[in-house]
């Protein structure tokens, strides 16, 4: 017989489980019992006894399917913990620090390199590289002092000393050093001159954008070091720059002809000097020759004038003798005069004398008395035969020679 005809309601055939709770009659089931259970199986999971008030059987099957929800709860719960767990290991680098918050509240001691474990969700941990040196590139056309624009490059490297406030303090550090880097180098190239930048002025430049700009950072205080500001490149404006070209070659030949000039000055004014104090040299040793020359001469003139007081027809002969010797010396030919006629004798003593030097090698004159004889035998045949009218002296002639 079917569940649902006449005579059956009172059995507990329906198929939907409903027939024993609706008290044998076709109702809905009882708002109060439904609560009752689901408030029964809700205390159960957290540690209830599992059984129910009602039937048996209806009781039996509802404390099955709460200890299978209670294991497979609490297998998910240790996997849960035991994820969270693994999540809190991280490593530090070597050229790192760690910087921990702890529900947003950062901690005092940075976290050194290694391996370390931190509550996950709880701490929060920032890593920050401390030992790397970083750089940034800023070109901009700028505005100097005397009203000129000019496009400068700077180079500005960095590294992070605070990670702290690195992290904390700022909320966005880089873009903070951006805007102070082009703060400073804005305000230090408007004090200077254009000129000054493009020639000699850049290293100056710098070392007044790196004082400014560790300023700017230490009052944001946002961590950073700046390490160093190089100006790369600094160039008047396209539109004019074959002009500013041709004046910066201008000033570099300039330069060089000075340069030059200078050099030339200091190489010749001490050449100048030299000759000066040569010459001067020079005079002073005239000087002391000539006035020893003439005291020497009078010291001789007053020695002959004792000596002539003495016996003047000796010494005059001997003055005699000593001016034709002095006369004598320079010349290279002797002419004699032959008393009684008027013929001349002509005496080559310049040939002579050349031939001799062939001979001896040498540019002196005889001055021994052997040499003298040899002299005198050469000159033989140029002299008149001894005894005749036309001799001639020849001790006179040999004392005559005895100059050269």
């Amino acid at each position: 017989m079917a569940w649902n005809e006449p005579g059956n309601n009172g059995d507990n055939n329906d198929p939907w489980g409903g027939g024993g709770r609706r008290g044998g009659n076709d109702g809905p089931p009882d708002i109060d019992e439904v609560v009752k259970n689901l408030t029964k199986k809700i205390n159960s999971l957290f540690g209830g006894s599992g059984k129910s008030s009602g039937g048996s059987g209806s009781g039996g099957s509802g404390g099955s399917g709460v200890r299978f929800n209670s294991g497979l709860l609490g297998g998910l719960i240790l996997t849960v913990v035991v994820v969270w767990g693994f999540m809190g290991f991280y490593t530090v680098d070597e050229a790192e620090r760690g910087v921990v918050l702890r529900f947003g509240r950062v901690q005092e001691a940075l976290v050194a390199p290694g391996l370390h474990w931190n509550p996950p969700i709880i701490d929060e941990v920032t890593k920050v590289n401390v030992q790397r040196l970083n750089s940034r590139q800023f070109v901009n056309d700028m505005l100097t002092t005397d009203e000129n624009i000019i496009n400068l490059t700077v180079t500005i490297q960095y590294r992070i000393s605070d990670p702290a406030n690195y992290v904390i303090a700022v909320q966005d550090p880089e873009r903070s050093l951006q805007n102070a880097s082009e703060s400073a180098i804005r305000h230090v190239v408007g004090e200077n001159y254009m000129d000054q930048i493009l020639t000699t002025g850049r290293a100056a430049v710098a070392d007044d954008v790196e004082d400014r700009l560790q300023e700017y950072m230490d009052s944001y205080r946002t961590g950073i070091f700046i390490s160093q500001v190089n100006v790369t490149d600094a160039q008047p404006p396209t539109a004019v720059r074959e002009a500013f070209d041709d004046v910066i070659r201008a000033r570099e030949d300039e330069q060089r002809v000075q340069n030059q000039a200078q050099q030339y000055a200091n190489r010749v004014i001490p050449e100048a000097r030299g000759e000066a104090q040569q010459i001067i040299e020079q005079a002073n040793a005239y000087q002391q020759e000539v006035i020893a020359r003439a005291e020497g001469d009078a010291s001789r003139f007053n020695q002959l004038l004792t000596e002539y007081s003495k016996a003047p027809e000796v010494t005059r002969e001997r003055l005699y003798i000593d001016a034709i010797e002095d006369v004598m010396t320079n010349a290279s030919k002797i002419m004699v005069d032959v008393e009684g006629g008027n013929n001349m004798m002509y005496l080559p003593l310049d040939k002579i004398l050349e031939q001799g030097e062939r001979n001896a090698a040498s540019s002196a004159l005889p001055n021994t008395s052997r040499e003298l004889q040899d002299l005198a035998n050469r000159l033989a045949p140029y002299l008149p035969a001894p005894g005749s009218s036309n001799s001639v002296d020849r001790s006179r002639l040999n004392t005559s020679g005895r100059g050269r």
